[in-house]
């Protein structure tokens, strides 16, 4: 029997260990993967969205340069054409290119006669547009300078003070605008007659001396509220609206306008309200003076 107690004893031990790391690369990849998917199905999108037009544009913009788009000849580079001696691409062969060429005058070469003909053009063009502009400027300033006088001279006026209102000064398309609006509970003429109240007429005369230093022609017009009635059927709104007229150019030239700056003496009833949206309301009824633009210079040699 065998003497257990003499045999060794082996112990062994396990040691467990864990899996090595194997890191995060595969998740990089999967979203490089990911991303360039979106970005070919973005591609897919865009591509059905666009006309063929945008297609054709986008093609010929990363197009190279010196590729012809025609379709004719061999559809190489030249596309059919040859160079022909001069440098020029023409149809057909080198040698037809060479019998079939026929001179065409050049466009760009110098012609004494025409060229001092546009030049001229061109000189008095540039002449007339910077004297336009010119004359523009200084006519601005003028205005400005003469409706500061204007609203002055009625502020040194006590009596005008109730009726500063309806006095009304603004630019125009065709001047310097100068209003005398009516007004329900100041009303600048009696109701239905051509002469004005005295605060008017005070008003009309006090520009007159302002407005005679002045280069400019004057045009004068009337205006009435519409819906009037008249008691005389053969006297209404186109009568009454000259006659007002009339009788305000009549106070300027007593009071120093020349008769030689007036550019016209006009009625208008009611055809040009100065509230559109309610043609009814007494302001429309005044008496509009307008010192006009002065026509542009025209150069002499100029013909219509």
């Amino acid at each position: 029997m065998a003497d257990y107690g003499t045999r060794p004893i082996i112990i062994k031990k396990i040691k467990k260990t864990k899996h090595a790391h194997h890191g995060g690369a595969w998740k990089i990849a999967y979203a490089d993967f990911v991303t360039a998917m979106m970005a070919f199905f973005l591609l897919l999108w865009l591509i059905s969205m666009t006309t063929p037009e945008q297609k054709q544009g986008l093609a010929d913009y990363f197009a190279p340069p010196n590729v012809s788009s025609t379709n004719s000849g061999a559809g190489g580079v030249l596309g059919g054409a040859v160079m022909g001696e001069d440098g020029a691409q023409q149809s057909g062969s080198a040698i037809d290119a060479r019998q079939n060429v026929t001179p065409e005058p050049d466009s760009t070469q110098y012609n004494p006669q025409e060229q001092a003909t546009g030049g001229q053009a061109a000189s008095d063009f540039d002449a007339i547009r910077a004297s336009q502009v010119e004359l523009q400027s200084r006519q601005d300033r003028l205005f400005t300078s003469a409706a500061a006088s204007i609203r002055q001279a009625w502020q040194s006026m006590p009596d005008l003070a109730e009726v500063a209102d309806n006095l009304v000064i603004e630019k125009s398309p065709e001047g310097l605008d100068i209003q005398l609006l009516d007004d329900s509970a100041r009303p600048m003429f009696p109701e239905g007659s051509r002469y004005p109240y005295e605060t008017t007429r005070k008003a009309i005369a006090a520009i007159a001396p302002i407005l005679d230093r002045l280069p400019n022609q004057i045009a004068i017009s009337g205006h009435t509220a519409a819906g009037a009635v008249y008691d005389d059927p053969r006297y209404g709104a186109w009568d009454l609206s000259t006659d007002r007229a009339n009788t305000a150019r009549a106070i300027l030239g007593e009071f120093g306008l020349s008769d030689s700056r007036i550019h016209s003496v006009t009625g208008r009833a009611s055809s040009e309200p100065y509230l559109p949206n309610d043609p009814y309301l007494s302001a429309n009824a005044r008496i509009s003076i307008t010192v006009l633009y002065a026509a542009p210079p025209v150069p002499l040699n100029l013909t219509p």
